[in-house]
């Protein structure tokens, strides 16, 4: 098992991933609510894209822009799925405030994310329980993106609410 730690700032347009003390990924957005953002793991570049409304989401490679994946996800149903290289992967928020998720795979969970804070700044750790498929890279990002686009969801749902009381 490897053990990553995530770190993104509420406010910010980046997020930091790392493995002990060394840096080996990111996604920086375009803007601080944009729908378009860069991700590079492990020096490998994807383009990574969302509808407005945050239902589907999309990952590219870096390189050749060829689309390697779409996910369709609804902030009231915990489980989505993608198919990459013709495998079916299972997203799975585990509680409401989505602060655990996990990328399965035939059942078997592959990567696990923990948000160790609420929304003032999203820290927390990934587990990598299998080294042995190439889609992993992909789906340690996407699951980061899908993360932040609900955190951006849920704000707008709270600015809504308290734009009707007052």
């Amino acid at each position: 098992m490897e053990r990553y730690i995530w770190s993104k700032g509420i406010f910010k347009n980046q997020l930091e991933i790392t493995h002990g003390s060394n840096h080996i990924g990111s996604i920086v957005w375009e803007s601080l609510i944009g729908s378009k953002a860069h991700g590079m793991i492990k020096g490998r570049r994807f383009i990574l894209s969302r509808e407005f409304f945050l239902s589907k989401l999309e990952i590219y490679d870096g390189n050749t822009q060829e689309l390697l994946g779409t996910i369709m996800v609804n902030l009231f149903n915990p489980k989505s799925d993608i198919i990459l290289n013709g495998k079916r992967f299972e997203l799975e928020v585990k509680n409401f405030w989505q602060s655990r998720w996990s990328w399965k795979f035939n059942g078997d969970e592959l990567i696990t994310y923990q948000s160790n804070e609420l929304l003032s700044k999203d820290k927390g750790t990934i587990e990598v329980y299998t080294a042995c498929t190439e889609e992993i890279e992909i789906l340690l990002l996407l699951g980061l993106f899908v993360r932040n686009q609900f955190i951006l969801f849920m704000l707008l749902i709270l600015l809504v609410v308290i734009l009707i009381i007052f």
